[in-house]
């Protein structure tokens, strides 16, 4: 669903883009509270596993393919204001690297594909959680209808921007039904791609699955009839066994997102998304501008020179990941790094005591 430069017109590219920036201060300092040992690495990673994930388009109907969004998926393992940022970093790199998505659109595309998907399906998660059974089945059930209910959120969301600063006479109505028709569509492979990622990763360390924290309840005591919360337990330095764990989560799912992006992403879907798709088919691109990195080494993920297209587009893979996890990794270590800058030994301690309370065994 990247927008590209000329569908949108100035005013209102403009104007989501004061948004997407009060979205990103909002979550910067969001972040800071999110972030922790635990979450700071593995932020980094999220936004280089959607890069990959985001070169794999499956198809969902004749002549149209989708790929994920991933606001749902890094709003469950890291947090929304921390998923916001990830899929941030993802957009940037790719509309300054890879001539994907417009640079005056990049308003635009961080609004639709990182706050809406990020809010929505956060808020519709932790609701489900709520209400269902406090289980491991029911966190990766909880991703699964978030992460469906996000894209088509998206995808009604450009289309309300196109009502307000659309840059061709089309219909809403037709460009509603198109968009969110086909983003249902796509958004049951989202689903299925957030539900199998989320389930994996709980399945081996649920401790870093942010979504997942907290769900269990306090042992509780009875003091002269009444039942009382058992008091926090002080925390307990992370054993060795936990934090070799942490690095082979981080290991494995660097060398899973290297896979996808060099190798698998030969094998994606050649067909438009569903927004080149309805873009197409209603005429609504008709004012779509030349990228302005459209000259870029690395544009349309390929790399300048190297002819041979599966090697090209591997090479640019693997270089779109690499890019990605540094510049992720260096964002969130430096929010990480401003917490604890900001933060008092006391409220550091109190912080830890909390974090070593949450549950584990969802």
């Amino acid at each position: 669903m990247h927008v590209p430069d000329g569908i949108i017109n100035a005013p209102t590219s403009a104007a989501t883009g004061v948004i997407a920036a009060g979205a990103i201060a909002v979550s910067l300092r969001g972040a800071r509270r999110e972030l922790d040992e635990r979450t700071a690495p593995l932020a980094g990673l999220v936004a280089a596993f959607i890069f990959a994930a985001q070169m794999l388009n499956f198809p969902v109907a004749a002549g149209t393919s989708g790929h994920l969004l991933g606001g749902a998926l890094a709003a469950i393992l890291v947090g929304p204001y921390t998923g916001v940022l990830c899929v941030s970093v993802v957009l940037l790199m790719q509309g300054i690297l890879f001539a994907d998505g417009g640079l005056t659109a990049l308003g635009v595309n961080i609004t639709n594909m990182a706050i809406v998907t990020t809010v929505v399906a956060y808020a519709l998660f932790r609701g489900l959680v709520k209400v269902l059974p406090r289980t491991r089945r029911s966190v990766t059930a909880a991703a699964f209808v978030a992460a469906l209910v996000s894209v088509p959120a998206a995808a009604l969301a450009f289309t309300l921007m196109y009502a307000i600063g659309g840059t061709t006479d089309v219909s809403i109505g037709k460009v509603a039904t198109a968009m969110i028709g086909v983003h249902v569509l796509i958004g049951i492979g989202e689903a299925a791609i957030t539900a199998l990622t989320v389930g994996a990763v709980i399945a081996v360390r649920p401790d870093l699955v942010y979504g997942a924290r907290g769900l269990t309840q306090k042992l509780k005591l009875r003091v002269n009839g009444e039942l009382v919360d058992v008091p926090d337990a002080e925390p307990e330095p992370v054993p060795a066994a936990a934090r070799t764990s942490h690095r082979k989560v981080w290991a494995a799912g660097l060398v899973a997102s290297l896979v996808l992006a060099g190798f698998v992403s030969f094998y994606a879907s050649a067909n438009p998304d569903g927004l080149e798709k309805v873009a197409a088919d209603h005429g609504i691109d008709k004012k779509t501008e030349e990228h302005s990195t459209a000259d870029s080494p690395l544009a349309d993920y390929g790399v300048e020179d190297v002819d041979d297209a599966r090697l090209s587009g591997g090479l640019a893979g693997v270089i779109g990941v690499g890019v990605t996890v540094v510049a992720g990794t260096g964002v969130f270590w430096a929010v990480r790094r401003r917490r604890t800058d900001d933060t008092s030994p006391a409220e550091t301690s109190s912080t830890t005591s909390t974090t070593s309370t949450t549950s584990t065994s969802v």
